[in-house]
C-alpha cells in the first residue's frame, strides 16, 4: 500500500476551510499556512482567519508568516518535509522556492474555470460579466498567475440572486469536492495536467474600496449585476447630501425614466433612473443607521424622492 502523503494546506478565508477540512478527513495534514490575524471592527480587535480557527480547532500544525520569504518560514516548510502543497485563495504569491518544495509539486483550488478569470477576484468577475456559470478549477501551480496547467474542472450555473457571498459558499464545497476527487489520479500519475490556453485568458484584478462606487450612466442591468458582485464587500454605494448610502439590494426596473442618479417614485417604492432603466431600491442603508427597506426610508426622508445620487 502507497504511503499516505504529507500534506501542507495554505489558505486563509472561509472559501479555503471546506478544502482543508475534506483534506483532514482523507490524508494528513502536516502543516497549515494562512494569513496573521488581522485587526477588524470598530473596536479593531485582532480577528483569527477562517482557515486559521478549523486549524486551531483540528488541533493542525500552524504558522502565519508576514512573508513566506521569511526564513522561519522557510526552515518550517522544509521541517514539514511535505509531498505536496494545497493552496486555496492563500493571499500571497508563491515563489520558485516554495513551489519547488514539494517533490508532488503545488496544487491550486481556484474559483473559476480557467483560463477565465485569473487573479484575486474571479468569483466577482463572473457576476460582474453576466456569465451563465461558473466553477472551480484544480490547477498545478508555477510563477506565473494562474497560468498552470488543468487537472480538473467543475462547473455550476449562477444564478440570478447570486451574490458573491452565496457563490463563494458554493464554489468552497465545489472544489472541496473536487479536490478530494483529483487528488488519488493525481498522486497515481493517472492525469494528464492539461496547459491553458492563453487566446482565453481573462483577469479579475484585486477588488478596490472605491470598486463600490455605483455610477448611474451605466445600464441598471450593469448595476444590478454590480450590487450583486460586490456584496458583501466592497459593497454598493452612491453619494447622498455628501454621505455614502449603501445600496443592499436592488432589482431592474426597466420602465424607469429619468436623469441618471435621480430618485423617483413608484407604486411599489423608490427607483434610481439609470443610462437605461432604473434600480428598484429594495434594502439601504444610509450612513450610521442600519439597513432598512429603501421604502421606509423614503416616507421618513421627505427630500429623498426627486434628489440626485452621485
Amino acid at each position: 500500500m502507497p504511503r499516505m502523503p504529507r500534506i501542507v494546506f495554505m489558505g486563509t478565508p472561509a472559501f479555503a476551510v471546506p478544502s482543508l477540512q475534506a483534506l483532514h478527513q482523507n490524508y494528513t495534514v502536516i502543516g497549515v499556512v494562512t494569513q496573521p490575524d488581522k485587526a477588524a471592527g470598530r473596536g479593531q480587535r485582532l480577528a483569527l482567519s477562517p482557515v486559521k480557527q478549523f486549524a486551531l480547532e483540528a488541533g493542525l500544525p500552524l504558522i502565519q508568516p508576514h512573508k513566506l520569504r521569511e526564513p522561519e518560514a522557510q526552515a518550517q516548510l522544509a521541517a514539514w518535509q511535505p509531498d505536496l502543497i494545497v493552496v486555496a485563495a492563500y493571499g500571497q504569491i508563491l515563489k520558485p522556492v516554495v513551489l519547488n518544495l514539494p517533490p508532488r509539486g503545488c496544487l491550486n483550488v481556484h474559483a473559476s474555470l480557467l483560463p477565465r478569470w485569473r487573479g484575486a477576484a474571479p468569483i466577482a468577475a463572473s457576476l460582474l460579466a453576466g456569465e451563465a456559470e461558473t466553477g472551480c478549477t484544480i490547477m498545478q501551480m508555477e510563477v506565473g498567475l494562474d497560468t498552470g496547467a488543468i487537472l480538473s474542472q467543475s462547473a455550476t450555473p449562477i444564478l440570478s440572486e447570486d451574490t458573491t457571498a452565496t457563490l463563494t459558499a458554493r464554489l468552497a464545497q465545489l472544489g472541496a469536492d473536487l479536490l478530494i476527487d483529483t487528488l488519488p489520479q493525481y498522486l497515481s500519475g493517472a492525469l494528464t495536467p492539461q496547459p491553458q490556453d492563453e487566446a482565453l485568458a481573462t483577469y479579475a484584478p484585486q477588488l478596490k474600496k472605491e470598486d463600490g462606487h455605483l455610477n448611474f450612466t451605466q445600464t441598471a442591468a450593469e448595476l444590478e449585476r454590480r450590487v450583486r458582485a460586490f456584496t458583501p464587500w466592497p459593497g454598493a454605494f452612491a453619494l447622498w447630501n455628501g454621505q455614502p448610502l449603501k445600496i443592499l439590494k436592488v432589482s431592474v426596473a426597466p420602465e424607469v425614466r429619468g436623469a441618471p442618479g435621480t430618485v423617483v417614485p413608484m407604486p411599489r417604492g423608490v427607483a434610481v433612473a439609470c443610462a437605461e432603466g432604473g434600480l428598484w431600491l429594495e434594502l439601504i442603508q444610509p450612513a450610521g443607521k442600519k439597513p432598512m427597506p429603501a421604502m421606509d426610508f423614503a416616507r421618513g426622508a421627505r427630500d429623498f424622492i426627486g434628489v440626485q445620487l452621485l
